[in-house]
């Protein structure tokens, strides 16, 4: 009798249990080093451990009471770690691909010294300009520099340079006996690797005796000092071809041509190359100076590539025109020490660094494309 009484008491509490309304649970949002502990709820709810981590606490609402399979109602809630600004990598420089030439020191090639005539046979084409600016060119990369100017009676280096009030002893003085060598050479403020000499004061006359060989003794005075022998030894030859010519391009071993594209000074220019090479002088590279793209379009003007077909000589630079030549010349201020450089400037200093390497350049022709007009879309 008892056994079926306890039974049936049983039976009807579990009818109770599944007719009771299921509870209401909700998530709230406090951390997990709260009051309230995890295993409580985990107990009472039979959530799993991978559910409640890192899952918040679990409350139960007033008038709730636990039932298994229990429902949950989710509130928002805020993050359990604290949030952090994410801020955007850097892009990583990309390594350069090439280096320019300018990142480095040209390599000087050949014996030192270079003794370098610039000639032209023709006057006024730029001898003088051009060895002002190439000579502070090679100063400018380290290179130590003696420039010569041969023009007897008719000096004009110093005044481009700006150091004709410095000249107080010349080559005739020194070979006189009056001074010595080193009281002779002009050493430039700017660049103390530069040095000027000159061989004779204006409107004088050189002694009879005077020629070749004297020249050539004063080269090798130069490679003899007690300091050491400069790197370059830059000849400033005067125009024509008589003495002075055949003196200025005696003691040299290579020689710098310098013209401009029009007949007259091609003509001379071709005369004096075949003296160079009757001289022994084989290496012989061209400068084409005051060169006029504008010109060179219309078709008025012999371009560089027609020069150097002529002439059939190693192009060493092109030099534009340009009316800055005209100011540096009264400032005796050379081209390449102007800030900004001009492009002539730009040019002398691109033809230094091939005479340092003993290279050439290659001219070549660049065709533009036709203007396309309104037609061009239907054939014409």
């Amino acid at each position: 009798m008892f056994t079926n009484v306890k039974e049936e008491e049983k039976k009807k509490q579990k009818k109770k249990e599944l007719t009771q309304p299921k509870p209401k649970v909700s998530i709230s949002s406090t951390s997990i080093s709260s009051g309230h502990s995890l295993s409580h709820c985990a107990s009472s709810s039979s959530l799993s451990p991978s559910l409640l981590f890192p899952m918040p606490s679990l409350h139960l609402l007033p008038g709730a009471t636990t039932a298994p399979n229990s429902t949950f109602l989710l509130r928002p809630h805020s993050p359990l770690l604290p949030s952090k600004t994410l801020t955007p990598k850097k892009p990583k420089p990309k390594p350069p691909s090439a280096l320019l030439q300018w990142n480095r020191k040209p390599e000087l090639s050949g014996s030192i010294p270079r003794v370098t005539v610039i000639t032209s046979g023709k006057g006024g084409v730029g001898k003088t300009t051009t060895t002002a600016n190439i000579g502070l060119s090679l100063a400018r990369l380290g290179f130590s520099v003696v420039a010569i100017d041969a023009d007897v009676g008719l000096r004009n280096l110093d005044l481009l340079l700006g150091l004709e009030n410095r000249v107080n002893y010349t080559v005739i003085e020194v070979l006189n006996g009056d001074c010595r060598l080193d009281q002779a050479l002009v050493r430039d403020k700017r660049w103390s690797n530069f040095e000027l000499l000159c061989i004779s004061k204006p409107r004088s006359k050189l002694p009879l005796g005077f020629g070749g060989k004297a020249l050539t003794w004063l080269v090798d005075a130069l490679k003899a000092r007690p300091q050491g022998s400069p790197d370059f030894i830059l000849i400033d030859c005067p125009a024509g071809i008589d003495a002075g010519f055949i003196t200025a391009i005696t003691p040299a071993n290579e020689a710098v041509l310098i013209t401009t594209p029009d007949i007259t000074s091609l003509r001379d220019a071709d005369r004096v190359t075949g003296l160079l090479e009757c001289d022994g002088i084989r290496d012989i590279k061209m400068i084409v100076n005051r060169v006029r793209t504008d010109m060179i379009k219309g078709e008025d003007m012999l371009s560089v590539l027609d020069v150097q077909e002529m002439l059939g000589l190693p192009l060493l630079g092109a030099i534009p025109e340009d009316t800055e030549v005209i100011r540096s010349t009264n400032r005796g201020y050379p081209l390449v020490l102007n800030k900004p450089p001009t492009l002539a400037g730009l040019a002398f200093e691109q033809a230094a660094w091939r005479l340092v390497e003993q290279d050439s350049m290659q001219a070549v022709v660049v065709e533009e494309q036709p203007k396309r007009g309104f037609f061009s879309f239907f054939g014409g």
